[in-house]
């Protein structure tokens, strides 16, 4: 099922992050997990967030969350700054951005049932008048992600991971959330079962108006959800541009390598040269202000080990960080 890619709204953004940076103080020095990243997502959106391993995408989704503290940088939501907010603040703020974690397993109490795992929020937050009230809901929303009610009293170790994963969308739905992060939430599944949770995310998305940021390393997953992609490359923003001209027009080599790198199912393709990039990964710890990607770029040159570049508007709507795009 393709995705409309309708031009994003031009109203105001639900969630915003502005020069958001994460470091982390290590034996060697400081590990610039995200830096200086600003991105926008508006409501009923999906924005993608893809790269390699290691690039800081999950660490970006949680300090938006702000299960991890940034280190500075400013996160809005609708337009109100939530950085400095206290514990109180943001377990009212939580109500309403959620997340779907990678993994399925390790995300929930092995100890507690389906329908106590989606209740559990419910409760925790007094959603609703008594505690049966809340596993009424939670018997709903199972049938809102297709999980049998049959399954309501078993435990996750019993369930394969397409069913775990749908007990983490439940629980992420529980609260009614405007803003969902979804971490990586079909890299574990296998395709048939990545397709009904893509399938189902996207019904619930059109259903709810639910705005995502949709993490990922599988450009054709993203492709399948997004109407927007941020390109990640060692914490930075390397290209940011509309779903349709990330693809048909790449304008980062990085990008353009990862592009190249998407398999095709058509056996005339067989005997055509896979374009891998070379070169040592950049320390991430203490970076000088160069390019990170210079040192594997087919394109480089002097300035790019002397100049950060900036990220500019390479087309309209389309930025990209890079001196030779």
């Amino acid at each position: 099922m393709n995705r409309d890619e309708s031009l994003i709204s031009a109203d105001k953004p639900l969630v915003e992050t502005v020069d958001l940076k994460k470091y982390f103080k290590v034996r060697d020095g400081v590990l610039h997990a995200v830096d200086s990243v600003s991105l926008e997502v508006y409501e009923g959106k999906t924005l993608g967030i893809v790269g390699e391993s290691g690039c800081g995408k999950s660490t970006l989704g949680r300090s938006i969350l702000r299960l991890v503290e940034p280190t500075s940088g400013d996160i809005r939501f609708r337009g109100q700054s939530i950085v400095n907010y206290s514990k109180k603040e943001m377990q009212e703020m939580r109500k309403k951005m959620q997340i779907i974690f990678q993994d399925p397993y390790s995300s929930i109490n092995p100890r507690m049932s389906v329908i106590e795992i989606i209740a559990e929020f419910m409760i925790v937050n007094h959603t609703y008048d008594s505690k049966r009230a809340c596993l009424n809901q939670a018997a709903q929303l199972m049938d809102v992600v297709g999980l049998a009610r049959r399954c309501a009293n078993v435990y996750p170790h019993e369930l394969d991971g397409g069913r775990r994963q749908r007990i983490g969308v439940a629980r992420a739905l529980s609260l009614q959330p405007e803003f969902i992060v979804c971490d990586e939430p079909v890299s574990a599944l296998d395709v048939s079962i990545q397709a009904q949770i893509l399938n189902l995310l996207m019904d619930l998305q059109e259903e709810k108006g639910l705005a995502y940021i949709f993490i990922t390393h599988d450009l054709s997953v993203v492709k399948h959800i997004s109407q927007e992609i941020v390109v990640m490359y060692l914490g930075k923003c390397v290209e940011k541009a509309k779903t349709r001209d990330l693809f048909s027009n790449p304008k980062h080599p990085y990008t353009k390598a990862l592009l190249a790198s998407i398999p095709m199912p058509d056996i005339t393709m067989r005997s055509k040269e896979i374009h891998t990039i070379k070169g040592e990964v950049t320390n991430p710890i203490n970076p000088k202000p160069i390019c990170r990607f210079a040192n594997r770029c087919n394109l480089s040159k002097e300035i790019c080990n002397q100049v950060e570049p900036p990220l500019k508007e390479a087309g309209p709507g389309h930025f990209v960080s890079c001196h030779f795009a």
